[in-house]
């Protein structure tokens, strides 16, 4: 913070640390405490502080684990107190002198924008993180631990279920496993035998100078191995994103029952999204079936029901099966025991429809308590078979176009499916009600018209559905097309 020249801010209390700030809170009060976290840095212009209280205010700060104190001067106090600074110091708490100049509202959006960048930074570098370990997956997951450590300034381990190491990067890790012998015994136990302090699929060890995360890798009572890495210090959030990320495609190498040569098609065909690609992918026609169920899913799979034609994706909350269309009838009553189901229509080339189609239409079964509910069953599915195709892709093409152009379509997708409701849209979208609304107007300014009438709305609605088939590479009449890769 004493780094921004824009603010003037001047730290009494030495050399600032690499205490992270989280926040930024104003407050006159005695004790502020109670309205902290932890992390912030705290703002006041000393309006109740005395020289008698000072040495208290300062006790409780450092207590609740604030980032540092901001003491306005030139307001209250001409300079900041003696007893104040004493106080800091003695204490170990960070004190910035806040010139008159300096409105405390900057110095809160200065850290906003802060806070910003390092989340944008964080994005930007698990997403590229997760590219790499993709495609180092495709060739083995050997190469995924080597790139995962590499990724991580740190070792990792893969160990099978029994805890003997299959890869180890670097070698010399391979050390650290019989040390780890404990902890995976307790990550073998089932979920109904396990401690109420041991947790579920992971556990953190901090050692003298290493900090060490194991994970499980599998989705059943029974894990199909043990990730374990290890670094200096602890890991960021980032950090666990990417290591979440190598266990995901671990998990999916060890779930899908195939040769290593259709695996490791199956895995570049799905993650560079061209799910036709693969001999392990199932060929088109396909349907992709939501299933809530979990690991007895995979159960009634290895069972081989489809011949090897089934192909099952571990995603978040669910597991997505892509079946031929011709036995996606038997697949689902196999099924349908299991969980809830949600089933897309018919699908050829590109599956990014389908899948967002099986998708929707399990929730609607999770809500509605059935089943298994097929995505054509949807209120509103039916009219789009009434429609000629070309004109009706004509016409959502011209009505959507502005909003692909601004980047505002799926904030309107989000906004159409919860009926104008801002507050779910919101949700639905990760973001806040302000931003919704704000986006929603600068819609409206390029449509130029008003998404809050209901009969724009169903223009919408009618105008995205159309689009989202022709994603699927279904058209309006069930034709079939080809998407390209």
């Amino acid at each position: 913070m004493a780094a921004l020249p824009q603010l003037g801010l001047r730290s009494l209390t030495g050399p600032l640390p690499d205490t992270a700030v989280l926040w930024v809170a104003v407050s006159e009060l005695e004790d502020p405490t109670p309205f902290l976290e932890g992390g912030e840095l705290v703002l006041t212009t000393g309006m109740r502080l005395s020289p008698a209280s000072a040495t208290g205010y300062v006790s409780r700060l450092v207590g609740r684990g604030v980032a540092g104190l901001g003491f306005a001067v030139g307001v209250i106090h001409e300079t900041v107190p003696d007893e104040l600074l004493a106080a800091a110091r003695d204490q170990g708490l960070v004190l910035l002198e806040v010139p008159r100049p300096t409105p405390f509202i900057a110095v809160g959006k200065a850290v906003s924008r802060m806070l910003a960048a390092e989340w944008y930074e964080d994005v930007t570098r698990a997403f590229q993180a997760q590219r790499e370990l993709t495609r180092a997956a495709l060739t083995g997951p050997g190469a995924l631990v080597t790139r995962l450590a590499r990724l991580l300034g740190g070792w990792a381990l893969l160990l099978d279920p029994s805890g003997t190491v299959q890869h180890a990067e670097p070698a010399t890790a391979a050390g650290r496993a019989e040390a780890l012998s404990p902890e995976l015994a307790r990550l073998r136990r089932p979920p109904r035998a396990r401690s109420a302090e041991a947790p579920s699929a992971s556990m953190a060890l901090s050692l003298p100078g290493e900090h060490i995360v194991v994970q499980r890798i599998g989705l059943g009572g029974r894990p199909r191995g043990f990730l374990a890495v290890g670094t200096e210090t602890p890991l960021p959030h980032v950090a666990h994103t990417i290591v979440g990320a190598a266990v995901a495609l671990l998990t999916l190498q060890s779930e899908t029952p195939r040769t290593g040569r259709d695996l490791r098609a199956s895995l570049a065909a799905l993650l560079l999204g061209r799910p036709g690609d693969g001999p392990a992918v199932p060929r088109g026609p396909v349907r992709v079936l939501a299933c809530a169920g979990g690991a007895p899913v995979l159960d009634v799979l290895e069972s081989d029901p489809a011949g090897g034609r089934c192909l099952a994706l571990p995603l978040d909350g669910y597991i997505a099966v892509i079946v031929p269309d011709e036995v996606s009838a038997t697949i689902e009553s196999l099924l349908a025991g299991t969980g809830p189901i949600g089933v897309s229509d018919p699908a050829s080339g590109k599956l990014a429809g389908a899948l967002r189609q099986a998708g929707e239409a399990l929730a609607v079964a999770v809500r509605s308590g059935q089943d298994v509910l097929h995505h054509s069953a949807l209120p509103g599915q039916g009219v789009l078979g009434l429609l000629d195709p070309e004109p009706a892709h004509a016409f959502a093409g011209a009505l959507l176009a502005p909003l692909r152009e601004e980047d505002l379509l799926e904030t309107v997708r989000a906004y159409v499916a919860a009926n104008g409701q801002g507050e779910a849209a919101a949700r639905a979208l990760g973001v806040h009600r302000h931003t919704l609304r704000s986006r929603m107007r600068k819609a409206a300014e390029v449509l130029g018209r008003d998404p809050d009438d209901p009969a724009v709305r169903a223009e919408l609605w009618i105008a995205l559905a159309i689009t989202s088939s022709r994603d699927d590479g279904i058209g309006q009449h069930g034709d079939s097309h080809s998407a390209a890769p």
